[in-house]
């Protein structure tokens, strides 16, 4: 295949290949040209033109199939636009002369059709280069149009548009001939004739005046009679023309006939409302193919005349649409009425909702209320004047008129949601008032669709929602004896209750109470009054039901009167039924059968909104009515015939609630039943009892989703679906009506009034419950089969053979009725049976089933065959028995080995493909050979396309379940796939989807074998490559959008071969496509790619942008980007925007950070664009942003756009982004935020502008800082909610990311400084009182988080935003007296953020108070005054009430937090901040906002000292019936207990989930309070609680990885210890001072122990109880720590198995840290204990202290750990220095296991196997501390001394002056502390190397630079020694240290030259020298005379010193002098440089 990518055919190597395989060689070749031409040299075409021009001419005589021709065409057309147009003329002739032909045989046919195609292609793109030659074309083409077939006469006719196209008003003189050959192909027979005449036509208005001038009504009642029998495509061809067409009359080009008068809009609109009412034809009834043509015929022409044509024209547009649902042509019957509805309906939604912006919808929704204002009018005028005849058809015009109006006015409001608030703000002008009008009109639907939008308004204006229910409430009551009131208002009631789910902050709790109360009263009142017995039986129900809705907590406290309510709405027993049978008359029995359908309904309601209700007992107490009203079903047949069939209805409609209801329950709870409900549920489906052929609406919900194919559905995907839906039910397929009789899709309000309360989707809010009679069956079916499974076999086999003698009975159009129903009941059970994994039964029952499954698959019905092959593979599943499988699949290959007939082969073909889809590959394997054989056979059967479906989707269905087991098959079902398409005509669409969907079942079997390189795959590669160029070029959307998946699915396996240069193109031109399936398949697969390749598809789509050639290009330079935000503002499809989403989410998450600068661009352009749809659309606006992006120009930035607005106008402007779109895109702008983390330039300015400076890079994000606030304040400003929150939640986003970027130019200050005006004006309006409660708390925490930042210094700037929170601390005090207009827990919400908030502020300020009071004041003088007030002066003044508020707050918390089972200890009148019944609603926020306001209530505890004022300031916390005397102390311990409480259940409860943040708060306020004096002596007189507390932080430790965290429970655990050792100490003082009472008063000395020695943890034995002792959990919490930061020390590890590592890893200096405070605390343990316990615990101690020691001073480790070390140390000086030491009884004790202690350390320096030494200088600092602060018996031990001296010895021969330096240093502390006899031992051992070194340098003075540090400590140590020394001894010292002294000294000549270092030594000499003479004189003078050059050397040197001293002091004088003489600096420095202001 390779060889067929040259310019011209390689006709050799074409030659060489079989026949079947030369199509595809051609196919590619032509692909291959198609792409070169375009990019090859001009000079390279031109010298083979002729050759190629031969060739491709050549090819036309070749019989080309479809694709080919189309191929070969435009490469035609292509060569001469590219190259010469020498042969042009040649190739036209011959082509005309091939049409001319007269052969007329099928083979001479792909020839001609070839030859239009050419001809079509080069007029269409040589246009008038072809001269005169298109007369005798367009002769020649209309001339064959008489004989031609089908397809020709389709493909003439686009080859006529494409003339008409290329030549334009030049090709006039023929026009009026084609327009007349056109004319006749309009009313076609077939379908794809009159779509390619409708499209020529529309050309034709394009080029031709006539057709809008003379022609006008003649085309208008052509297309209306083109539509009649018209098929989907057809009727959007014919109503593009027509739109055109009219569009056309209103902006004519230039008209040159004069008689011509321009049509007035009315006129025009008129000539279609004709087509609407009448059909265009003339005949009686109503034609719904031309009705629904014409509805697309209005929305192309609005289209087409633009949104702002729209804006301008709306009053007379929506009057006329409406009008013609007034008009009793559009609903001579209730179904087309519905319908009727439906059109103008989706006229008006289309229009208003896709064209117009949301100030034009606002416009348009005000229109809409005017015109229910006028037709209430009407009404009141017929209502007064009701003997005419006139006035009763006024009123049922103005129901469809109101029905329509309301519908449309609520799906506006609920799409605008919050931004529609301007429509209620003024009662005269706003909406509400005309929409509560209609609730008393006399007609239902009017007053149910007025209580649909009333529900509609209050779920957009949730604020809405209490004052509608209230003036519901309030009207009913005044118009109680209206039935229409009645009726009215409880309906409005219900949709409002119905919409509470969808509003966050919900209703008052009391209005479920008061509206209980309401339906019980209308019920009660019904039979007091005969006219209003039936409104008001069925509004009481009505509202219980709605009541439902409002969940569990609401309805639990009425479920006994519930209850009761459904026990008396039915008859006791069998009795009184008889009874009941007796007496009534017609009008009670309509009653009662309404008042039981309202309580079925209203137990249904009950049933799926509250089943945490539902309990076994509440089941079984809601069966007895059920089995009353089951019993009274056997007689509703009597009393129907007895009073009338105007109860037939009644009756149905209590069916329908009791299956409804039934179907909820679990069905073996109703087990006792089965025999009479099945009875009903059999004879309602097989409409035994019914006359009517009605059909159920869920055969095809039951088929399989992907039999649409053959079904047709795929119709319920397109854009048109709520109108094409009116012949979903009547559709011909195959020319087959589908589902006759059924009304499926005329779904209305009227037919159920609980559908108002019923939950819809957002994307379809109207609900449209189906007809009674549908929807009895569709119950009955539901229901059925959730029975099957649990029935009997013998019952099982009863009903199957019933329902075969029910079928065989039924004659004709009956008959498929019953099959339907019975079908979808069948499949129903099997679908049930299979998830229950029931077997179906024994042979007998799978036979009949079997036999009545037969009998389908040969029905003439495709709807059936298709519904009996699904229930054939369900059978298989269920049955799962091989041969029972293998008989089914035998007896089809046998069917279609012998039939000839459509029908059975396409059944079966399908049986086939269910039965594999439902076994899988592995149960069916046997039979896959022969399935795929006869199956490709069957494909090939190219005269009956219809079978060519069938087997098609089942060879699609094998290829998808077969699994590996397929594989053997892919290579031939591809050849056949790619022959199929090359060769099938394009009009059997449904052929070329079902090829598509089998490619991409090849595609999935292949997977990722297709990244192969073997020559077979590259082959299939290949062609499934050519199968989707093939399809992306088919002309219907469907086939194009298999096209499209088929290429994700080959991306997914082999990305490598898809190419995206021309896919990605492709993809966003066809996200414009007006087909939804397209868009999603497109949008699908741009979501695919961006996840892997998000930047290569960025840019190609980019590339598109700037394309110039493409005028309708739809990429602009946003890119693909800017595409997809624009397509969410007009796409309407949940599942295509979700994904547009995900699609953007991704290209974000990949190139946001490297395209910074555009993607902020583009979101200001979303969020900034205005509103309005006449001004430019967002992203057209972004251009001129970019003209200039500095900081200051926003203003000029505004100015550019108001200007650009008075442009002139745009008639088809973008809609400006809708909230939801601007919501999203805040979203984005935190995404992105999110994004730039870890990079430091992005949060950095200074180093952002040397990024900029250096590479020009502006792609961060610091430098867009204004635009990002901007953006935000933008939405937080907004008038929709929803974008506030997320405007609010960006803001704060940024004020965390940037508080602490500095702003280079101004120290000191930070960046977002001067943006303080925007924040607090961002966050003003949330404060205002009309603001939702949400808001108003997301706004509480911006302000905390602004406040907290620190970046507004000067307290006049923080005061603005200070001043909202104040204010808002005014709802705390206030709320018991306004009517609220939300449910309790959204105050609750309110006034926690407004705490929570407060409480962040009141922490943040006191941690700078206490860093203030740490730091020196020295920026003072740079603030001025507002500098010396603190951020605490603002919080302070709040404080008392805040305190009390916080208190009632954690109260509250307490309270909720308290396990289920003590929810009897509640308060009953709820808490402080939360009411009783809605606790589950106020519990989240709670737990939201608790922590920062136990942490701030706990450090304003602490910082009052729990001494708080008087009694009077405490009044609120004391509870109200305390006693007068209640003690400060009971106050104090319940605050004190309540924090404790708190903390301890949060930290040790496993089900609380804490943020490490909350954590830390908790331990700070544990902390706190803990250090706060009071509480101290709580915890520390209760050693219970204070190991309580310990142990919680011992759970802190194992749970919490964060060290910052361990550090603050480190802090707790010392507190705790701190407190214990305080209570212990005054303990001991008063236990002291009792004795010495004792002991003076008596004179026995008998106390052998003194009790306050036993005071304390091991009490007078000193054992230590683990449960009780506070000691023992600390030394738990102590090791716990140890042992994770230093493995090596768990003592269990050596158990544990694991292998303890022996090198430490590195530790963080936190981390040290902590260690060091873990071993501090262990030194202060044995202070808690008694005298003997502190024996028991100190060896533990010690052991983990040097064992810590050991750890952490490794020789040669990679870090030293200095503060570890230093904190053992310390640790270790604190043992040595206790008071234990000198304790008579436990003193040996201790100082034994402190030589222990020494001997340990010195043992574990030394070097093991598995250890290195101990580091030097570490194990010097330990021997000394315990040498110089131990008791003294440890120096005198001769073990010890002997090891020290050999420690000090090595040390000093280490040869390392660090260590050398460390050695003696710590041996000249340990001499001078121990005295002279204790020294002794030591000085002899070591001094004698230290004065060797004295004597050596003394001698030879090299290096002498580097040692000077040495020589000093050396120096030192000697005059020490000599100190020490006695008598007798020191002048042999003295004559050792003298010379070496006097030896260091330099000569006066040398003294200046030598360098600092000897000078200093020369000096620190000569100072000791002059010391030590007075000191010892004696010995001095006896040494000075002995040695006369000494003497001589010393004088000289103190002669040079005295000299040197007095020069010194004159230059310090003369300096002095010359400073005074100077002026004074300026003290007052500015910080900006104004240098470069130069005057201008």
């Amino acid at each position: 295949m390779e060889l067929a990518h040259s310019l011209l055919l390689n006709e050799e190597a074409l030659s060489k290949i079989p026949d079947n395989k030369k199509p595809v060689f051609v196919f590619e070749w032509l692909r291959f040209l198609d792409k070169v031409l375009v990019a090859a040299q001009k000079s390279d075409i031109k010298e083979k033109q002729k050759k190629l021009v031969a060739q491709l001419t050549a090819q036309i005589s070749e019989s080309p199939g479809p694709p080919t021709r189309k191929l070969l065409a435009r490469n035609l057309a292509t060569i001469f636009s590219v190259g010469d147009t020498f042969d042009l003329f040649e190739t036209l002739n011959k082509c005309n002369d091939i049409i001319k032909n007269r052969d007329d045989s099928p083979s001479y046919l792909p020839t001609k059709l070839a030859a239009i195609a050419s001809l079509g292609a080069m007029y269409e793109k040589l246009g008038r280069m072809t001269g005169r030659s298109y007369e005798e074309t367009v002769q020649t083409l209309i001339k064959s149009l008489k004989n031609a077939e089908s397809q020709g006469r389709s493909e003439i006719m686009s080859t006529l548009e494409k003339v008409i196209k290329g030549l334009g008003s030049a090709g006039n003189s023929t026009y009026k001939d084609v327009y007349k050959a056109t004319k006749q192909c309009m009313t076609d027979r077939s379908m794809v004739v009159r779509f390619a005449a409708a499209k020529c036509m529309s050309q034709l208005v394009n080029e031709a005046p006539f057709m809008y001038t003379s022609e006008l009504e003649t085309v208008c009642s052509l297309c209306f009679r083109a539509l009649d029998g018209s098929n989907y495509d057809v009727r959007c061809a014919v109503a593009k023309l027509l739109g055109n067409l009219m569009s056309s009359t209103q902006s004519p080009k230039a008209v040159s006939t004069a008689k011509w008068k321009q049509p007035k809009l009315e006129d025009v609109l008129n000539l279609l409302s004709v087509g609407f009412l009448k059909g265009g034809i003339g005949s009686g009834n109503i034609n719904r193919e031309i009705r629904v043509g014409v509805t697309h015929a209005y929305i192309e022409f609005v289209k087409s005349m633009g949104g702002l044509w729209l804006e301008r024209n709306i009053s007379v547009f929506l009057n006329h649409i409406l009008d013609l649902v007034a008009n009793p042509k559009a609903t001579p019957t209730h179904v087309d009425a519905v319908y009727a509805r439906k059109c103008i309906l989706f006229i008006i939604r289309s229009a208003i909702g896709g064209l117009l912006g949301e100030k034009a919808q606002i416009a348009a929704a005000k229109e809409i209320s005017q015109i229910i204002v006028k037709q209430m009018n009407i009404v009141g005028e017929a209502t007064v004047e009701s003997d005419s005849r006139s006035s009763s058809s006024d009123i049922v015009g103005s129901q469809h008129v109101l029905v329509c109006a309301l519908h449309e006015l609520g799906s506006l409001v609920l799409r605008l949601g919050t931004s529609a608030s301007p429509l209620v703000a003024e009662p005269a002008t706003g909406i509400i008032e005309p929409v509560v009008s209609v609730l008393i009109h006399p007609s239902h639907a009017a007053r149910l669709a007025a209580s649909w939008c009333l529900g509609s308004i209050s779920r957009a204006l949730p604020s809405q929602l209490t004052p509608l229910l209230d003036r519901c409430v309030e009207r009913m009551d005044k118009l109680k004896t209206s039935p229409e009131a009645v009726s009215g208002y409880s309906s409005a009631l219900a949709a409002l209750l119905g919409g509470v789910y969808q509003c966050p902050l919900g209703i008052p709790h009391a209005k479920g109470k008061q509206l209980f109360n309401l339906s019980e009263e209308l019920l009660r009142t019904a039979s007091q009054n005969s006219r209003l017995s039936l409104q008001r039986t069925q509004s009481g129900w009505l509202l219980l039901g709605s009541l439902m809705t409002l969940g569990s907590a609401v309805v639990k406290n009425h479920l006994p009167r519930m209850l009761l309510l459904w026990k008396n709405a039915f008859p006791r027993s069998h009795k009184e039924l008889e009874a009941e049978k007796q007496r009534g008359d017609s009008f009670t029995w309509q009653v009662t059968l309404e008042a039981r359908s309202g309580a079925l309904g209203a137990m249904n309601s009950f049933l799926q909104h509250c089943r945490d209700l539902v309990t076994e007992d509440v089941i079984r107490r809601l069966l007895a009515p059920l089995k009353c009203a089951l019993l009274m079903f056997t007689q509703l047949p009597w009393v129907i015939k007895q009073y009338g069939t105007h109860l037939k209805a009644s009756a149905a409609m209590v069916r329908l609630r009791l299956y409804d209801v039934l179907s909820q329950l679990p069905p073996e709870s109703f087990e006792g039943t089965y025999t009479d409900l099945l009875r009903e549920l059999v004879a309602e489906f097989t409409l035994t009892d019914n006359p009517a052929n009605t059909t159920t609406s869920l055969l095809r919900a039951m088929c399989h989703v992907d039999d649409s194919v053959i079904l047709g559905s795929w119709l319920q995907e397109t854009d048109h679906k709520a109108i094409e839906d009116q012949f979903e039910p009547n559709r011909k397929v195959d020319k087959e009506v589908l589902q006759p009789n059924s009304a499926s899709g005329s779904g209305a309000l009227e037919h159920d009034s609980q559908s108002l309360y019923a939950r819809c989707p957002s994307s379809d809010p109207i609900p449209g419950p189906l007809p009674l009679g549908v929807a009895v069956i569709d119950s009955s079916v539901r229901l059925y089969g959730l029975v099957f499974p649990r029935v009997a076999h013998k019952h099982r086999l009863q009903m199957l053979q019933h329902f075969i003698e029910c079928i065989k009975q039924a004659k004709s159009v009956r008959q498929q009725a019953v099959q339907m129903n019975i079908f979808t009941s069948v499949l129903c059970a099997l679908k049930n049976l299979a998830d229950a994994k029931e077997s179906l039964g024994p042979d007998e029952v799978k036979k009949s089933a079997f036999n009545l499954i037969m009998g389908a698959l040969s029905s003439t019905n495709p709807i059936l065959r298709c519904a009996a092959g699904e229930a054939l593979g369900r059978i298989a599943q269920v049955v799962g028995d091989s041969r029972f499988i293998a008989d089914m699949a035998q007896y089809s290959f046998n069917s279609l080995k012998s039939a000839r007939d459509v029908i059975n082969r396409t059944g079966h073909s399908l049986a086939l493909g269910c039965l594999h889809r439902y076994v899988g590959g592995m149960g069916s394997g046997q039979h896959l050979n022969t399935s795929v054989s006869i199956l490709l056979a069957l494909a090939q059967d190219s005269n009956s396309p219809v079978v060519q479906v069938w087997s098609l989707h089942a060879l699609g269905l094998i290829a998808d379940s077969g699994g590996p087991m397929f594989r053997s098959y892919v290579e031939p079902t591809l050849s056949l796939v790619l022959q199929l398409l090359l060769s099938v005509p394009p009009s059997t669409v449904d052929v070329h989807q079902c090829l598509g969907k089998c490619l991409s079942a090849l595609i999935t079997s292949l997977g990722p074998e297709l990244q192969g390189n073997s020559s077979a795959i590259a082959m299939a590669r290949m062609y499934c490559l050519v199968c989707c160029a093939i399809m992306q070029d088919h002309p219907d959307s469907l086939v194009q959008a298999e096209a499209i998946t088929c290429l994700q699915q080959l991306h997914m396996f082999a990305p490598r071969h898809v190419n995206l240069t021309s896919l990605v193109p492709h993809l966003c031109a066809t996200l414009a496509s007006s087909h939804l399936l397209l868009r999603r398949a497109a949008v699908g697969c741009l979501r695919q790619l961006v996840t892997r390749e998000a930047g290569e598809v960025s840019d190609q789509a980019l590339t598109l942008a700037g394309d110039e050639s493409n005028d309708d290009a739809i990429v602009t330079e946003t890119g693909l980007e800017g595409l997809l935000f624009g397509m969410m503002d007009t796409e309407t499809d949940g599942k295509l925007i979700s994904d547009v989403q995900d699609t953007l989410i991704s290209l974000l998450q990949s190139l946001a950070t490297q395209n910074l600068t555009r993607w902020l661009l583009l979101l200001k352009g979303v969020l900034s664009a205005s509103t309005d749809s006449g001004s430019t659309g967002p992203l057209e606006s972004i251009h001129q942003d970019n003209k200039d992006k500095d900081d200051d120009d926003d203003e000029e930035e505004d100015a550019e756009l108001e200007f650009k607005a008075n442009a002139p106008d745009v008639t088809h402007p973008t809609v400006a982004p809708r909230w939801p779109t601007r919501v999203f895109a805040t979203e984005c702008l935190q995404k992105i935020l999110l994004a730039c983390e870890g990079v430091q330039a992005n949060f950095d300015l200074e180093l952002a502008r040397e990024i900029k400076l250096k590479t020009s890079n502006e792609n961060l994000l610091v430098l867009h800082l204004s635009e990002l606030v901007r953006m935000a304040f933008i939405a937080a400003t907004s008038d929709s909610n929803q974008l506030r929150l997320a405007g609010l939640s960006a803001l704060q986003d940024i004020i965390t990311k940037f508080a602490t970027v500095p702003e280079p130019e101004f120290p000191g200050h930070v960046i977002l400084e001067q943006y303080q005006a925007q924040v607090s004006a961002a966050l003003r309006p949330a404060f205002s009182p009309d603001t939702s409660s949400d808001v108003t708390a997301a706004a509480c925490d911006v302000c905390s988080t602004w406040i907290g930042s620190g970046v507004a210094r000067d307290l006049n700037d923080l005061r603005r935003v200070h001043q909202l929170l104040v204010s808002s601390l005014a709802k705390l005090n206030a709320g018991k007296s306004q009517s609220p207009l939300y449910n309790e827990s959204a105050v609750t919400m309110e006034k926690l953020a407004v705490l929570g908030a407060w409480a962040e502020v009141y922490i943040v300020a006191v941690e700078r108070e206490h860093e203030k009071d740490s730091k020196p004041q020295r920026e003072e003088e740079d603030y001025g005054e507002s500098a010396r007030e603190s951020l605490l002066s603002l919080v302070q003044p709040e404080l008392p009430t805040l305190s009390q508020n916080w208190l009632g707050a954690l109260r509250d918390y307490a309270y909720l937090s308290l396990p289920t089972e003590y929810s009897s200890q509640l308060p009953t009148d709820g808490g402080t901040f939360y009411h009783p019944d809605t606790i589950d609603n106020a519990k989240p926020h709670y737990k939201k906002r608790w922590t920062p306001i136990l942490h701030a209530l706990a450090i304003w505890l602490h910082e009052t000292g729990f001494a708080v004022g008087e009694m009077n300031k405490e009044k609120s916390s004391v509870p109200a019936n305390a006693p007068a005397n209640v003690k400060r102390e009971e106050i104090n311990s319940d605050k004190f207990y309540l924090i404790l409480g708190i903390c301890v259940e949060a930290l040790s409860n496993p089900q609380t989930v804490l943020t490490t943040h909350a954590v830390n708060g908790i331990l700070k306020a544990l902390n706190a309070v803990l250090t706060s004096d009071w509480p101290k002596q709580q915890i520390g007189v209760d050693p219970i609680l204070s190991k309580e507390v310990l142990n919680v932080m011992h759970r802190v430790f194992l749970t919490q990885e964060n060290v910052y965290t361990q550090l603050l429970a480190v802090k707790v655990v010392k507190a705790v210890l701190l407190a214990g050792k305080d209570s212990l100490q005054q303990d001991r003082t008063k236990t002291k001072e009792r004795e010495l009472e004792t002991s003076t008063s008596s004179s026995s000395e008998s106390m052998d122990i003194s009790e306050s020695g036993s005071l304390g943890d091991g009490g007078e034995e000193g054992d230590i109880i683990p449960e009780k002792s506070v000691v023992y959990a600390a030394l738990e919490v102590c090791l716990c720590v140890i042992s994770r930061q230093i493995p090596a020390l768990n003592p269990s590890a050596p158990s544990t198995g694991f292998q303890v590592p022996t090198r430490l890893t590195k530790m963080s200096e936190e981390n040290c840290s902590l260690v060091a405070s873990i071993v501090l605390i262990l030194a202060d343990l044995p202070n808690l204990c008694s005298k003997k316990g502190s024996t028991s615990i100190l060896p533990t101690v010690l052991f983990l202290i040097t064992g810590v020691l050991r750890e952490m001073s490794n020789k040669g480790a990679e870090r030293k750990s200095p503060v570890v070390v230093q904190g053992c140390l310390t640790a270790l000086r604190t043992l040595s220095s206790s008071p234990f030491l000198e304790d008579e009884d436990v003193g040996s004790t201790w100082r034994e296991l402190l030589k222990s202690a020494l001997i340990t350390v010195l043992q574990n320096a030394k070097p093991s196997d598995d250890k290195p030494a101990m580091d030097e200088v570490t194990l010097l600092a330990t021997i000394t501390m315990f040498l110089v602060w131990g008791p003294e018996e440890i120096s005198q031990t001769p073990a010890i001394q002997t090891q020290c001296v050999i420690v000090f010895k090595d040390c000093w021969e280490s040869k390392n002056p660090e260590v050398q330096m460390k050695c003696l240093q710590m041996f000249t502390s340990v001499i001078q502390r121990l005295d002279t006899k204790k020294a002794t031992a030591y000085i002899r051992g070591v001094a004698a190397k230290f004065l060797e070194y004295l004597l050596i340098l003394k001698d030879d003075k090299t290096g002498l630079d580097s040692q000077h540090a040495l020589v000093t400590a050396s120096l030192n140590f000697a005059e020490i020694l000599v100190d020490k020394a006695e008598e007798d001894k020191r002048l042999t010292l003295l004559s050792l240290l003298i010379p070496v002294l006097v030896s260091f000294l330099v000569d006066e000549k040398k003294y200046a030259s030598v360098s600092k270092t000897t000078q200093a030594i020369h000096d620190d000499c000569l100072k000791r020298l002059v010391k030590i003479g007075p000191t010892y004189p004696e010995q001095f003078k006896n040494i000075m005379t002995t040695h006369a050059d000494l003497k001589l050397k010393l004088g000289l040197a103190i002669k040079h010193s005295q000299t040197l001293a007095s020069s010194q002091k004159m230059e310090m004088a003369a300096n002095r002098q010359k400073a005074s003489q100077q002026p004074a600096k300026p003290t007052i420095a500015l910080k900006t440089n104004f240098g470069n202001f130069a005057a201008s």
